[in-house]
């Protein structure tokens, strides 16, 4: 009665159009967030409305840092379901504060940095990590989130090894790069 079709549960794998989907939306997004940072006009020119958004995106960022921070330990611990809900609490502050990050600039566009600053070569290079690394941790938050929602695991912790550091700096350098901007602006 050995059935050799059936495949061990670790065996299974993700359906590349599954993926492919993934990286396509998140290609989508990072062009959509590139198009209204660098070429969308503000419609609140004045700075009138929510003006507080730039410290609300500062304070979700470091809540996921917090829950990331949290999610790791639990996983360390083997305390599975606290780590679960750690992740799903770092996923959830993320995902508003990309909600809010866009609200923000469609508002009031781009924050300026003084250039003549003598913070600026260090602040253009943090921006620069911190930007880049987004585009790329998006896609691997949600693989990742997809492969521990439909049980696969193994793979889950082979990218959860990247995808957790990675995710961990944007939080990080995304309150950094806020107090940075308040502190100069």
């Amino acid at each position: 009665m050995n059935d050799s079709s059936a495949l061990p549960s670790n065996t299974v794998r993700t359906p590349p159009s599954i993926i492919a989907a993934i990286i396509v939306v998140s290609a989508v997004a990072s062009a959509f967030i590139c198009w209204l940072v660098y070429f969308h006009t503000p419609t609140d020119v004045a700075g009138t409305q929510l003006r507080s958004l730039p410290l609300v995106n500062a304070v979700l960022n470091a809540l996921s840092t917090v829950a990331l921070l949290l999610g790791y330990r639990y996983i360390r611990a083997r305390n599975i379901p606290a780590h679960r809900a750690a992740m799903f609490a770092a996923f959830f502050f993320s995902s508003i504060f990309l909600v809010c990050y866009l609200a923000n600039f469609t508002l009031h566009g781009e924050t300026r940095f003084d250039r003549l600053s003598p913070w600026w070569p260090f602040y253009w290079k943090l921006l620069l990590s911190h930007i880049l690394l987004s585009v790329i941790a998006l896609p691997m938050i949600l693989i990742t989130f997809f492969l521990s929602l439909t049980g696969r695991f193994p793979a889950h912790r082979r990218l959860a090894r990247y995808t957790y550091p990675i995710w961990l700096y944007v939080s990080v350098t995304g309150v950094i790069v806020y107090w940075m901007q308040s502190a100069i602006h």
